[in-house]
């Protein structure tokens, strides 16, 4: 009986690796999204505060949003950072958008593309 069990183990072995590794990195490629999607949120938002302070202007917001970026992700993700002025219940609002796109199979693959918005009512002298 025992010769015939030879190598079964490895064989199990494989069987689960099959799935269980795929799973690891679909689990892994949805954290690095998130992290992505997180830290863009993140530099808008900070962004927009920065843009709406009394001192400042867009071109500043966009400075401060694309520095956060680039001090936590790669510097590509800082290209598409966009500033306009809104309205928000009235007020006038600085309003960072930043246009991202998050290879889907981590290095390579297909993409996710999305945008992260951000305002912050602007301050009155």
């Amino acid at each position: 009986m025992q010769r015939r069990e030879r190598g079964a183990a490895v064989v199990d072995f494989v069987l689960v690796l099959v799935v269980l590794v795929p799973l690891f990195l679909g689990v892994l490629q949805v954290a690095l999204v998130l992290f992505v999607r997180n830290t863009a949120a993140n530099a808008a938002a900070d962004g927009a505060r920065y843009a709406a302070t009394a001192d400042r202007d867009g071109g500043d917001g966009i400075l401060r949003t694309r520095s956060l970026l680039q001090g936590v992700l790669a510097s590509r993700y800082a290209e598409q950072v966009r500033y306009r002025q809104v309205l928000v219940d009235g007020a006038p609002a600085a309003e960072i958008t930043i246009h991202l796109s998050v290879p889907a199979l981590g290095l390579g693959g297909p993409a996710i593309e999305f945008d992260v918005a951000a305002h912050a009512v602007e301050e009155q002298p």
